[in-house]
């Protein structure tokens, strides 16, 4: 069965993939149209109450970009455990990587992806 989001999680993605952050615009340059490493991307995904930053489902591997107030995050840590319970692999790096070294993000993405075989 596929999962549905419900109506507000899919306006407040639609509404985030419209306005990113700088960090996530800069990485999604370098995710989108299978460039890295030919793997599909897709971003801010609602699923299982949550919006993912970015997604790539073939390789069950999870990238989100947080700022500070992600920090040591109860929520976060519970939202990674159920994922991670449905076999996702969890990246996170924090806005400064992703602006100060893309190209080392990328290249972290790019190992977990040939980890995973995708």
């Amino acid at each position: 069965m596929r999962y549905e989001p419900k109506p507000l999680a899919q306006a407040r993605a639609r509404q985030m993939r419209a306005d990113p952050t700088t960090p996530e615009a800069m990485l999604w340059r370098a995710l989108r149209d299978r460039q890295l490493g030919g793997a599909k991307f897709r971003r801010q995904v609602p699923l299982r109450g949550y919006i993912l930053d970015f997604v790539c489902f073939e390789a069950k591997l999870i990238v989100e970009v947080d700022g500070g107030q992600h920090g040591d995050s109860a929520h976060d840590i519970g939202r990674d455990a159920l994922f991670r319970a449905e076999g996702f692999r969890i990246l996170r790096f924090w806005n400064d990587e992703v602006l100060e070294h893309l190209d080392d993000v990328c290249r972290h993405i790019l190992s977990e992806l040939q980890n995973a075989g995708g």
